[in-house]
């Protein structure tokens, strides 16, 4: 199992948020185009590009690998509070702890973006995102959301 509070892993999906927000794209779209290349050299480099504000990073990299913008825009269409980007980066790196080999985080990281829960952490209309973390672990492990 990957370490428990792991900041790279932490600042890698707090920066894929702020991209995500940052081009009105969606998560699991942020991920796929950095890529295996690109989410493994945020990660590596976390301890270095979180020095910068998070907006910073987030356009560094943007135009480093040339991301493409979007039109899904979750905050905008949000009726709640909108949780914070270090929120939303804590929700995906503990799922990312709880379900991934100390080995591959970063193949895990893409696969779980990537996948049906994406959709349903980013829906800010719903309270799927803050539920418990074993919860959330546990419904990624069956597939889909648990009764």
């Amino acid at each position: 199992m990957c370490k428990r509070n792991n900041s790279a892993l932490f600042f890698t999906c707090s920066l894929i948020e702020q991209i995500g927000r940052t081009l009105h794209a969606r998560r699991g779209a942020v991920a796929a185009a950095l890529g295996e290349k690109g989410v493994r050299a945020v990660y590596d480099y976390a301890d270095v590009l979180h020095c910068d504000p998070i907006e910073k990073a987030a356009y560094d990299t943007i135009a480093e690998f040339d991301l493409p913008g979007g039109s899904f825009d979750n905050v905008a269409s949000a009726r709640y509070t909108v949780p914070d980007v270090w929120t939303m980066g804590k929700v995906y790196a503990r799922l990312i702890e709880d379900v991934s080999g100390e080995e591959n985080v970063v193949e895990t990281l893409l696969e779980v973006y990537t996948s049906w829960i994406d959709g349903m952490l980013s829906d800010y209309n719903t309270s799927f995102y803050y539920e418990p973390r074993d919860y959330i672990a546990a419904c990624w492990q069956q597939g889909g959301v648990l009764d």
